[in-house]
């Protein structure tokens, strides 16, 4: 589900590393919005990421 339907930006992984330099997982999650939008003139609800939206990559139904 975190996953945006126009530019593909998922999860990220990588390590919390704390003062002692001790290393545990961690996962970011990409900013996932489900918005109602325009495609092919079609109303369509999508997962899509902020930038996507802000960048005006779709129009909003």
């Amino acid at each position: 589900m975190a996953k945006c339907a126009i530019c593909g930006k998922d999860v990220h992984f990588g390590n919390n590393v704390s003062h002692s330099h001790r290393r545990s997982n961690h996962i970011w999650k990409s900013n996932i919005k489900h918005v109602k939008c325009k495609v092919n003139g079609v109303p369509k609800r999508l997962y899509v990421c902020s930038r996507c939206l802000r960048s005006g990559a779709v129009e909003r139904a």
